[in-house]
C-alpha cells in the first residue's frame, strides 16, 4: 500500500473517532503513564494490515514501540500474540479501536482469500475480488485480498473497460461497443466483455475482446464457453460462485474467478487487545 494514503485515510478514521480528546482516557489515566500491550489472536487467520500499528501509532505518539510478530500472508493461531505495543497508555488506547477495527477486517479478507484458493484447488485459476468493497476502504481490501494469496480485479471505473448488460444494451450490442470503445482508448486500456450465453461468447471472441466474462454460468457452460475462446483472451468467471460451489469449478480451464464474497460479506478476524501492565 502507499504510505502517503494510507497514513492520510488513518489521520481521517483516528480524528473520526477522537474528536477534540479521548474523555475516558484523559479524565482517569495520568498523561505520563506507561505501558505496555499485546495484540492477541482470538481465531485462527491469515495476517494483512499489521503494518498499520506502526503507521497509525506514529500519528499518536511517535515514542511508541510496535514490535509485530507475524508477518503478512502469514498464518496464525488462535491464541498467538500478532504484536506487542509500549509506550504512553493514553496514546496506546486512543488508536486501540481504529486500528483493531482496520486489522481485523483486512485479516478477515485474506482468511477468506486463503480459504477460498484451498477449496478450490486449481493451481491454474486466480481467485480475485471485484468492486464490491466497503466505501472509503477499497485499498486496505483489495491490499488484504493479495495477503491472502488472491488477485485485484480493476480498483475502480478509471482502471479498464468492462462492458456489462446496460452498457452492451445502450450501445447496440457486443461488436458495436467494443468497436466504440476502441475508437476512445488509448492502446494500455484493456476491454472485459460481460457473456450471459454462447452466443455472446462468440461475439465477444469476434470482437477480440481482451478479456471475456462468463457471468453466472454453471461449471459445465464455462468448460464449453472457454473452449470457444483462443489463449489470446483472458477469461472470468463470475456470479452465482460461493465457498460452496466453488470446489465444482476445479478444472473448468477459466483463468480467473472473480468472487464478491471475500470483501462484501467477509467476517472480521476476532483480535484482543490486551493491557499488561502500567507504570509512571
Amino acid at each position: 500500500m502507499n504510505t502517503l494514503l494510507v497514513k492520510k485515510h488513518l489521520e481521517h478514521f483516528l480524528i473520526e473517532d477522537l474528536g477534540e480528546l479521548d474523555a475516558s482516557s484523559e479524565s482517569a489515566i495520568s498523561k505520563e503513564a506507561y505501558g505496555k500491550a499485546r495484540i492477541i489472536a482470538k481465531a485462527n487467520g491469515i495476517m494483512a494490515g499489521g503494518e498499520l500499528w506502526s503507521i497509525g501509532y506514529e500519528l499518536l505518539d511517535p515514542t511508541i514501540s510496535v514490535n509485530v510478530l507475524v508477518q503478512e500472508g502469514e498464518a496464525f493461531q488462535k491464541g498467538d500474540t500478532i504484536a506487542l505495543l509500549e509506550g504512553k497508555i493514553i496514546a496506546l488506547l486512543a488508536g486501540e479501536r481504529v486500528l483493531l477495527n482496520l486489522v481485523q477486517r483486512m485479516s478477515g479478507i485474506a482468511t477468506m482469500t486463503h480459504t477460498a484458493i484451498n477449496v478450490l484447488g486449481d493451481e491454474q485459476i486466480r481467485i480475485c475480488d471485484t468492486r464490491k468493497t466497503t466505501p472509503g476502504l477499497r485499498m486496505f481490501e483489495k491490499y488484504a485480498v493479495r495477503c491472502g494469496g488472491g488477485f485485484n480485479h480493476r480498483r475502480g471505473l478509471s482502471d479498464a473497460v468492462m462492458l456489462k448488460e446496460n452498457h452492451l444494451l445502450a450501445c447496440g450490442g457486443i461488436k458495436s461497443a467494443v468497436a466504440t470503445v476502441r475508437s476512445n482508448v488509448g492502446h494500455m486500456v484493456k476491454i472485459e466483455v460481460e457473456t450471459t450465453n454462447e452466443e455472446e461468447v462468440i461475439e465477444a471472441v469476434e470482437a477480440n475482446a481482451d478479456v471475456i466474462m462468463f457471468d453466472n454460468a454453471t461449471p459445465e457452460e464455462v468448460k464449453r464457453y472457454r473452449a470457444i475462446v483462443p489463449e489470446s483472451i483472458i477469461t472470468e468467471a463470475s456470479g452465482g460462485i460461493t465457498l460452496d460451489n466453488l470446489a465444482s469449478y476445479r478444472n473448468t480451464g477459466v483463468h480467473y474467478i472473480s468472487l464478491g464474497c471475500l470483501t462484501h460479506s467477509v467476517k472480521a478476524t476476532d483480535l484482543s487487545f490486551l493491557l499488561e501492565e502500567e507504570r509512571s
